[in-house]
């Protein structure tokens, strides 16, 4: 006989945050992520009380994985502008929303940005996302409201790059010309 692995709450969160991105909000249904699995029902009842227990799971999930791990991947190297750049090189380096599961996510949000349980977390995570690159711009020595405009022009590059990568990604550069764009991109965002 086979033993089948106990699956933890973690597992019902990260099956749910992938059928997320996959299939927006309306994916993150019980009986499709317990098949994709392998159990039943009665494993997700264990671990939470009902789907919006296990979306609200995979949205803390999402923030957690793919805002804060970001920063603190980010925040290793040695001054803003190596920040900046690695930020930008993690954030337009993938050629189709299929390289990057956190900016499927993030379109299934955009979609659904007005739901009860993921507009608390959307705005939460786009307002960190947001001070994080302020203060990168800060600590570069542009003065506040410039930071924060040069901020919000990093971010909604970062907006249009996911959207255009998950709508033609033929049209996204790959390669050396990639790693042009970034650096053109970077040179855009801190010249003065």
């Amino acid at each position: 006989m086979v033993e089948r692995k106990r699956l933890t709450a973690s597992d019902w969160t990260a099956a749910a945050l992938d059928a997320l991105g996959r299939g927006g909000l309306a994916a993150v249904a019980v009986e499709p992520i317990a098949a994709r699995l392998g159990t039943t029902k009665g494993s997700f009842y264990w671990h939470f009380s009902n789907r919006d227990a296990l979306l609200e799971a995979a949205l803390l999930r999402w923030e957690r994985v793919h805002t804060e791990e970001i920063i603190a991947l980010v925040d290793t190297e040695p001054d803003p502008h190596s920040r900046l750049r690695h930020l930008m090189t993690l954030t337009l380096a993938p050629t189709t929303t299929a390289d990057r599961p956190g900016h499927r996510v993030l379109l299934a949000l955009q979609a659904s940005a007005s739901h009860p349980l993921v507009a608390p977390v959307f705005a939460r995570v786009t307002q960190r996302r947001l001070d994080y690159i302020t203060g990168l711009f800060t600590a570069s020595g542009f003065p506040p409201e410039e930071a924060r405009n040069r901020s919000l022009l990093a971010y909604t590059a970062y907006l249009g790059h996911t959207n255009l990568a998950d709508a033609s990604p033929e049209l996204v550069p790959v390669g050396a010309e990639q790693r042009d764009y970034v650096d053109a991109v970077v040179a855009t965002l801190t010249r003065r």
